[in-house]
């Protein structure tokens, strides 16, 4: 169950990736938090975000995270990493609860060392798969190695 599970998200994530006005990657994290554990999901997601910005060049510390609390655009779950400097887009994540533990989805500029990241990702203790955008299809776009 848990794969087919997997594979819907996966196919999902590859589906927001398509076609866009930039190119776009995705990165779906399994944090294992359960709903008791916001404050840790909340870290994760600052973590990988943080990651992210150094993989896609910028300095995570000229960085900052845009929560969609009180912003009719945003859901509650929903948060941006932007640039200090012109608040430039640097990723955007869901943060999904599912099956009683906590998924991100994060999504970042195709232009970022996504198998660097994924490494690192990996390195700090997450289960993670990259789904690239410009795959011809959600299987054909997942890696996991």
């Amino acid at each position: 169950m848990t794969s087919v599970i997997d594979d819907d998200l996966r196919r999902r994530t590859w589906e927001l990736l398509q076609p866009g006005e930039i190119e776009l990657d995705g990165l779906v994290v399994h944090t294992g938090f359960d709903g008791s554990q916001e404050t840790e999901m909340h870290q994760a997601t600052i973590e990988v975000g943080e990651l992210i910005a150094e993989h896609a060049g910028f300095e995570p510390t000229n960085t900052f995270v845009y929560s969609g609390t009180n912003d009719s655009d945003f859901s509650s779950n929903q948060h941006q990493g932007l640039t200090l400097d012109d608040e430039s887009f640097v990723w955007e994540c869901q943060q999904l609860l599912r099956n009683s533990s906590f998924d991100i989805v994060f999504y970042y500029e195709a232009d970022a060392d996504s198998m660097a990241l994924l490494e690192a990702v990996r390195e700090a203790g997450y289960q993670a798969t990259v789904v690239r955008g410009e795959a011809d299809s959600p299987k054909e776009g997942v890696v996991d190695q």
